[in-house]
């Protein structure tokens, strides 16, 4: 079938052709979406805030995204005068939102982790999905988040930090060692599988232009390869969410029927129908209509308002092995002993001392100290739940309070996005009128009357950062590599 003159010209010719034959009918619908400009959309972080209260404070035109009751399709830029964009928003900065496409929202939602649960997130940069998997659990319970590139994991902190997620470990690791590590632990895992993007070939160049065959050929040979893994790493009775941006056969139903037959102990199961979702395709692989693939869900961008994606959610049985034989989790006596263990090797009397000075001084909370431990001059508060990670690179071992300097304590940009404005002593209202917000987010100090000590930034009453003030001046705190 010929490519219409206005569909965009730099799509891959044996691309098209491979979705001309699977499409049929639908070829004509599926190239017209190319057509269309991509979807701005952004999903509410609700550790911060409900979806009904931002919708009442974005300076945004929203509509909602019927699939993800805190996401919202962004209609139109409304009063920003100074902000271009949602993404250079202070309120962004502040973690109220997270800029993600509408299809990725999906995942999440049909994995539906919940408070105190035990969460794997398998491949989670830049941390869109983790994010919302930490909203959705509302900080209680234990999040690893794993990154295997050493570069995208630090992004992925960033996010987290931005976000205010408490409860997460984030790891930079190989699947294969951390199955080897956790075994069966996890309630349930995500693996948003690498791919090969064509899913995305409409917003992303690169995606484009790094398109061939070969690449959808090695992309299914090595999710099938991390898949397997991501199978030791979830207890018996636990959840498995295989996910990808692409429309491949051979990197979807062709990755999971596989893993089915070589794994009869997981079940592949229903998702909960929402517009725009269509079935899996099992007459692509060479299966009838009927056949149990059909369970998985494609979203197509001529079937709904976004991007492709991919969903497979799969149950394991609950008579396998045992989780605590197969896993590294570690008994309540060991996590004492853990805990104490830490105390005495890591978190000193003198550490713990001035972290201790610095929350009795200038917040209204206080934090156990068990749940205390220091990597180096690093002070972390540990999640609620937690296995022994020696072995392991791990970037961050839970929520980073902040650093020992000298003598004193000096708090972390995450510590100021975890809490709430009416946590800390002495805050700084920044007015979105004018330049104020502005001035703070690129660095400057300025001029505040009041009490010396820690100030919590805030806009609109969400902190968005620390000052300090000596002598009726905030000193700038705001980290050096975030500032506009």
């Amino acid at each position: 079938m010929p490519l219409p003159t206005s569909i965009k010209p730099d799509l891959p010719e044996a691309f098209l052709a491979r979705m001309s034959v699977l499409l049929g009918d639908e070829y004509t619908a599926f190239l017209e979406s190319y057509n269309q400009s991509p979807t701005i959309s952004l999903r509410v972080n609700t550790l911060k805030l409900t979806p009904l209260s931002f919708k009442q404070l974005s300076p945004f035109s929203l509509s909602t995204i019927p699939w993800c009751s805190s996401g919202f399709f962004v209609d139109a830029i409304e009063n920003t005068r100074l902000y271009s964009s949602p993404g250079k928003h202070p309120y962004h900065s502040a973690g109220l939102y997270y800029m993600q496409e509408p299809s990725a929202m999906a995942a999440i939602e049909v994995l539906a982790p919940q408070p105190g649960e035990r969460v794997l997130d398998l491949a989670a940069a830049p941390g869109g999905k983790t994010t919302h998997i930490a909203a959705s659990m509302k900080n209680e319970g234990l999040l690893v988040a794993n990154e295997i590139n050493s570069k995208r994991v630090w992004d992925l902190a960033e996010n987290l930090e931005r976000c205010g997620v408490r409860n997460t470990i984030i790891t930079n690791e190989t699947p294969f060692r951390l199955a080897n590590h956790f075994g069966s632990f996890f309630d349930r895992v995500l693996l948003d599988a690498p791919c090969s993007s064509e899913g995305m070939l409409r917003k992303s160049e690169v995606a484009r232009n790094e398109w061939k065959y070969e690449l959808v050929k090695s992309c299914a040979q090595r999710q099938s390869a991390i898949l397997e893994e991501a199978s030791r790493l979830v207890r018996p009775g636990g959840w498995l969410e295989y996910t990808t941006c692409t429309f491949s056969v051979e990197e979807n139903e062709g990755v999971i029927v596989k893993f089915l037959e070589d794994h009869p102990e997981f079940i592949l199961s229903s998702i909960p129908h929402s517009p725009g979702y269509k079935s899996g395709r099992p007459e692509w692989v060479g299966l009838p209509k009927e056949h149990g693939i059909n369970l998985a869900v494609r979203l197509w961008p001529h079937h709904l308002q976004g991007e492709g994606h991919f969903i497979a959610l799969l149950h394991k049985n609950e008579n396998r092995e045992s989780a605590y034989e197969m896993s590294g989790l570690i008994s309540a006596y060991e996590v004492r002993k853990l805990k104490k263990a830490f105390q005495k090797a890591s978190l000193s009397p003198q550490q713990l001392r001035l972290v201790e000075k610095f929350i009795k001084e200038n917040l209204t909370i206080t934090l156990p100290a068990q749940k205390l431990v220091s990597y180096g001059s690093y002070i972390y508060h540990l999640p609620d739940a937690y296995s022994n990670l020696s072995g392991l690179n791990v970037i961050h071992p839970g929520w980073w309070l902040g650093s020992i300097k000298k003598d004193r304590f000096e708090p972390s940009h995450a510590f100021a996005l975890g809490i709430k404005s009416n946590q800390a002593q002495r805050s700084v209202g920044l007015k979105m009128e004018g330049h104020e917000v502005i001035s703070y987010l690129t660095g400057e100090s300025f001029s505040s009357s009041g009490e010396d000590g820690w100030v919590l930034m805030t806009v609109d009453d969400y902190p968005i950062g620390w000052g300090k003030r000596v002598k009726n001046i905030i000193k700038n705190y705001y980290p050096h590599g975030l500032r506009w």
